[in-house]
């Protein structure tokens, strides 16, 4: 069973970059997809991008494609979220979460294991 512990948010200007992380801890992290979910106050959880277990393949919602990048180091037990561009609407709680499983998976639903997410709040 995987533990999993984000970090890197904060206070950033419209504009401007955050870069999360994700350590994991208690699996074989190569074996787990990785995805990055946000929630802002009042919504629901919504996908932001996911990861495949080797790093090969990669998917966005469609609002980030081009400002986000994810990627993993598995010697490190690690995924990283680039956020570049970011806007106001960005703000969120952000979370990591890990499947095991062969698909790029993209609902929330479909998550076994979460951390306890980090918050990125965007001025205007």
């Amino acid at each position: 069973q995987v533990q999993l512990v984000e970090s890197g948010g904060g206070l950033v200007q419209a504009g401007g970059s955050l870069r999360l992380s994700c350590a994991a801890s208690g699996g074989i992290f190569s074996r787990y997809v990785v995805g990055w979910f946000r929630q802002a106050p009042g919504k629901e959880r919504e996908f932001v991008a996911a990861i495949s277990r080797g790093g090969t393949s990669t998917t966005y919602a469609g609002s980030m494609k081009g400002r986000f990048t994810i990627s993993r180091d598995n010697a490190r037990n690690t995924v990283h979220l680039q956020m570049n561009s970011l806007k106001p609407e960005d703000t969120a709680v952000y979370y990591c979460a890990a499947q095991q499983t062969l698909a790029l998976v993209t609902g929330p639903n479909e998550y076994a294991y979460w951390g306890q997410g980090t918050q990125v709040t965007v001025s205007s």
